[in-house]
């Protein structure tokens, strides 16, 4: 039976607490579902303790008040109060329970908290194979309900600030590693700046103690003189927008000692090197007051050339809205000012949360839950072996740059992006047909780094086959490099399948056993059910060997001695022979109609195999349109060897090997050939032939020329 909630003090206290934190007042309703979570917990959390020796019901409540602080809904926090019920109470509160006294929604964000808590996420040097399927199961459990991320941040936020009071320190290692690699940058992808700065200091704080106290000690050092010429800087723009009647919230912010840290770091520089360490937000009431304050902002100090961004017109993919410049104030110091309207400033606190409202029971979609699509994608993804878990966690931490397509669109990629991933970001089908790239109305090579504003135009070649499988060098999404790889599978389905069947042959000969009987192994049908996979798809992954044969042997409990790997001499790379559009090291081919040496005029051509460099005057590419072709030069300083053809007609067949022996003696390369006799007194001679130049080709060409017999030399 339900205990009277007036007479029971904690729960009246921690409602009062509640409707403070949600600044409003809550129905009787509520009050009364949330006593009743509360009675319930005290069920699932009796005689329970925390390391800290307080009950264990202290966490729940404190989660819930971090869930109201973020002004989530009463579903949440009944959530967040039953968070731990069903894994620690020992079968005294079930999923079922929960769902019968409270509804299917609460139990769902109850039910995919403690799934994601039961995860220990592979992080560090972990070897990360066999921790793949935990990871699907997460991203499964966030993609059910978006409040299960919220609920599940707001509980990690919990146990790091009391993480003090964790003995073992290899686990408090643990937790603030995972804490760092997966849930900062899962708030940080989401938007939500006051979880995600926080998570960050206080695994920074466990994980490198005594760098943690250094940046604080030297904060702390200067913190009076700060926040002075900071109260300078508040007065000075309150001032200037009183008087341009701009109504402003101006305020002083500080840099987490996390990203001082990492700044330094990244930076290579010392901490009386960094200048941002504080800054200026100016909270105004709309967009057009956020472009009149950036003026007077410019107009009180002198502005920094290129630390202007205006992510109001092309806002981050998380959301954010923001407009940021970087002035010199009258003390000759660096000063960097935020400026935003309120609508925004919430955003960027609370990002995705900020737009879990409800209206009359429906909740509002917002752009930014495309993250939530994407966790579903990452899911398939994963368990088709697309993708890796370290793709994952590259994606959830990556940087982001912007760049625009030629009618001003703006596309969000990683930092490092090039223009391989903006193919396949604009559309999956532009990607495979990419034939070349132009930014800024310059020819650029594959792995070109993208930067922020760049313009970028794709060329698509329509009669391409395909991708290359190359392209996952260049690469840097791992949403990129997925659809490369699914390409692949899914059109040489048929020969993956082949491939794999070899690598199981191997193995089966080894064991003296059928394919069959490999395949019915309880080991291997293990692997297919804990990845969730089919046979064939087991198949096609030792075919495209994203499973190898070692892997399969250690699948089967099978050591094998490991052969040495031979090295191949890398072959130099083409791209250092030829600058195109006036640019070094692009990706190249010679076309092989004409075979470019140095000293011919050439052009760059882009094709469906990449950009292919031919003569000038080849007679495949004059009367191609000028989009295709771009200005192409030797490099001064080449020191390589090309091979050409030439074609020599004689007058009989016996001068042949009296020929080929002059042409050794003068010390021609001569790779191959072969002759054709087309009657009695004429012979054609082709001769595949090395040279470093035209000018050697010509001379070559002249030795065969005075030779008797000679009736034409020609190059081909």
């Amino acid at each position: 039976m339900v205990k009277d909630n007036n007479n029971d003090e904690m729960t009246k206290n921690f409602i009062n607490e509640i409707e403070k934190l949600l600044e409003k007042k809550i129905t009787n309703e509520d009050e009364q579902k949330i006593a009743q979570a509360i009675e319930l917990a005290k069920i699932a959390y009796e005689g329970l303790y925390r390391k800290s020796g307080e009950p264990f019901i202290s966490h729940p409540l404190e989660v819930a008040k971090i869930v109201a602080s973020l002004k989530l809904d009463i579903e949440s926090i009944i959530a967040a109060i039953l968070h731990d019920a069903i894994e620690d109470s020992n079968g005294k509160v079930t999923y079922e329970m929960i769902e019968k006294q409270f509804g299917h929604d609460i139990a769902l964000i109850v039910d995919g908290v403690t799934k994601v808590s039961r995860i220990n996420a592979p992080v560090g040097n972990i070897e990360q194979r066999k921790k793949l399927e935990t990871i699907q199961k997460m991203l499964f459990a966030m993609a059910e309900d978006v409040r299960v991320i919220f609920v599940k941040l707001a509980d990690r936020l919990h146990n790091m600030r009391t993480i003090d009071f964790v003995e073992d320190v290899e686990k408090k290692s643990y937790k603030a590693l995972e804490t760092l690699e997966v849930y900062a940058p899962i708030a940080h992808k989401l938007g939500i700046n006051v979880i995600k700065s926080e998570l960050e200091d206080l695994s920074f704080k466990v994980l490198h103690y005594d760098e943690y106290q250094k940046i604080k000690q030297m904060i702390a050092q200067k913190k009076v003189e700060r926040e002075e010429r900071l109260k300078i800087y508040i007065q000075q723009l309150e001032t200037a927008l009183q008087e341009h009647n701009i109504k402003a919230k101006v305020e002083g912010r500080y840099k987490h000692y996390y990203s001082i840290w990492k700044k330094m770091i990244q930076k290579g520089k010392d901490f009386n090197e960094l200048y941002d360490l504080m800054g200026l937000r100016a909270i105004v009431n709309d967009v057009t007051s956020c472009y009149t304050t950036i003026g007077i902002v410019h107009n009180l100090w002198v502005p920094l050339p290129g630390r202007f961004k205006d992510y109001i017109a092309a806002p981050k993919s998380n959301g954010y809205r923001s407009i940021h410049t970087t002035v010199i104030t009258q003390f000759g110091e660096p000063l960097e000012v935020q400026i935003r309207d309120y609508q925004m400033h919430e955003e960027a606190e609370y990002g995705l949360i900020a737009h879990w409202a409800y209206k009359e029971g429906e909740p509002i979609v917002d752009i930014k839950q495309k993250w939530i699509l994407r966790l579903a994608e990452w899911r398939k993804e994963l368990s088709q072996g697309y993708a890796s878990l370290d793709d994952l966690k590259k994606e959830l931490q990556m940087s982001e740059v912007f760049v625009l397509t030629p009618k001003g669109e703006i596309i969000h990629l990683p930092y490092g992006a090039t223009p391989i991933d903006f193919a396949y970001a604009v559309h999956t089908e532009i990607g495979h047909h990419f034939a070349g790239a132009k930014v800024n109305g310059k020819i650029v090579p594959i792995d070109y780094q993208l930067n922020n504003g760049d313009v970028v135009e794709i060329i698509v070649n329509k009669s391409s086959p395909g991708p290359s499988l190359d392209w996952l060098r260049y690469a840097k999404s791992p949403r990129t490099k997925a659809k490369i790889k699914r390409f692949f599978k899914e059109k040489e389905k048929e020969q993956l399948i082949e491939r794999g069947k070899d690598v199981l042959r191997r193995i089966a000969k080894k064991l003296n056993i059928s394919i069959e009987e490999l395949l019915e192994k309880p080991e291997i049908k293990k692997y297919q059910t804990a990845h969730q996979i089919d046979e064939e798809e087991f198949i096609i992954r030792l075919g495209d060997k994203t499973l190898t044969q070692d892997d399969l042997l250690s699948i089967l409990g099978i050591k094998e001695q490991q052969k040495k790997k031979t090295q191949t001499k890398k072959k130099k790379s083409t791209g250092s022979l030829v600058i195109v559009d006036g640019l070094e090291g692009l990706e190249i081919l010679f076309a092989k109609c004409c075979n470019p040496i140095p000293g011919d005029k050439i052009v760059g051509v882009a094709s469906k195999r990449g950009l292919v460099i031919h003569r000038s005057n080849c007679a495949n590419v004059v009367n191609l349109g000028n989009d295709r072709k771009f200005l192409a030069v030797w490099r001064a300083d080449i020191n390589a060897q090309f091979n050409v053809l030439v074609k020599i007609e004689l007058d009989r067949k016996e001068r042949v090997p009296d020929l080929l022996s002059k042409a050794m003696e003068k010390k021609v390369e001569i790779r191959n050939f072969k002759f054709e006799i087309i009657s009695d007194d004429y012979v054609i001679i082709s001769l595949n032939v090395n040279v470093q130049s035209l000018e050697e080709l010509e001379e070559i060409m002249k030795f065969f020329k005075s030779f008797p017999g000679i009736r034409k030399v020609v190059r081909s």
